[in-house]
């Protein structure tokens, strides 16, 4: 009497064992893929022109990238709509591990400064590495009146609205940098907004716009030629190629700081096995002597931290910017 019920045991452990071997050998080219990542170039998108700081980040990570991992890593540069056009083309990218981007702080400010929001970086996106950081400068020309941060305080707290600055467009980070700041010490400052951080610095060095809020890359040369002179870095400590110039703690705000951030991200079904060798190679690139001494060259200093990390700051830059936006109702240009 037991015949038939064995033969039907019988005939669902066959099934069960064929559909386990389907999904075994269906599993094998993915694991394969996997295992042989990389086999051909990986395509590293940056949402800015070439020369920029997070250009010349991405190139000299990525370089390092290549001689460990056997394969190029080729930027290619994708400006245009604050970086969304980058950051949609990096979403869209198929997910096998052969397209990255170098983001920066606009990934966290654009989810509130666009609206409707173009993008949400924390589904549509995994954080692969953090690799480092270049301070926001408040600068003026060298015959400014403001020798330090402080008497640019007490000009703006005895007029308020009255004292201008200059930033590389309505929603940058130095505009966001310079706005929190401003929030911190209490004053009221008039923004004037440019497209890019040269035009804004030519009107500086030309006595048309009194300050400019930039990364430390791009003052740097003027700084050299003494016809702009920097008042704070905003970042927790000195930055190596303005070792003289104090930070805005030092300046009287402790707790505040501002700095472009530049993290590796990729698209959200990125194999985790492919995220966690990306994530190693990031690390072994940011202790080589080549890459920290291309940092410092820009202004900045490496800045290796976990991929949970990583996520942790894009949601707190989130959230910092989300309330900034509101408050003070920032447009993008």
């Amino acid at each position: 009497m037991n015949a038939p019920v064995d033969r039907s045991r019988r005939q669902r452990l066959r099934l069960m064992g064929g559909l386990a071997a389907g999904l075994a050998l269906a599993a094998q080219p993915h694991a394969r893929a996997q295992s042989s990542w990389p086999s051909r170039p990986v395509r590293v998108i940056v949402g800015y022109a070439p020369g920029g700081a997070v250009d010349v980040v991405a190139r000299a990570v990525g370089q390092s990238l290549s001689r460990s991992l056997g394969q190029p890593f080729v930027v290619e540069n994708k400006p245009g709509a604050g970086t969304n056009i980058a950051v949609k083309a990096t979403i869209e990218a198929a997910p096998d591990g052969y397209t990255l981007m170098l983001a920066a702080n606009a990934l966290a400010a654009n989810m509130s400064l666009y609206q409707p929001a173009p993008f949400d970086a924390e589904r549509d996106l995994v954080p692969v590495a953090l690799v480092g950081r270049v301070p926001v400068v408040i600068a003026a020309p060298a015959a400014s009146p403001f020798a330090s941060v402080t008497a640019l305080v007490e000009a703006a707290r005895a007029r308020p609205g009255s004292i201008a600055f200059a930033s590389p467009g309505n929603g940058s980070t130095p505009h966001m940098a310079v706005e929190l700041f401003a929030r911190a010490a209490g004053i009221q400052l008039q923004h004037i907004p440019y497209r890019g951080g040269a035009p804004a610095i030519t009107d500086v060095i030309g006595g048309q716009v009194p300050l400019v809020a930039v990364n430390a890359l791009e003052v740097k040369p003027h700084v050299a030629s003494g016809r702009l002179k920097v008042l704070a870095v905003l970042s927790p400590q000195r930055t190596a190629i303005f070792a003289d110039v104090p930070t805005i703690a030092e300046s009287g705000y402790p707790g505040f700081e501002a700095s472009v951030w530049y993290g590796f991200v990729a698209p959200v079904a990125t194999p985790r096995p492919i995220i966690a060798r990306l994530h190693a190679e990031v690390q072994k690139a940011l202790a080589s002597p080549e890459v920290r001494e291309r940092m410092t060259a820009v202004g900045g200093e490496v800045l290796p931290a976990s991929s949970e990390q990583f996520g942790a700051l894009l949601r707190s830059e989130r959230l910092r910017y989300e309330k900034l936006v509101r408050e003070a109702n920032i447009k993008p240009d």
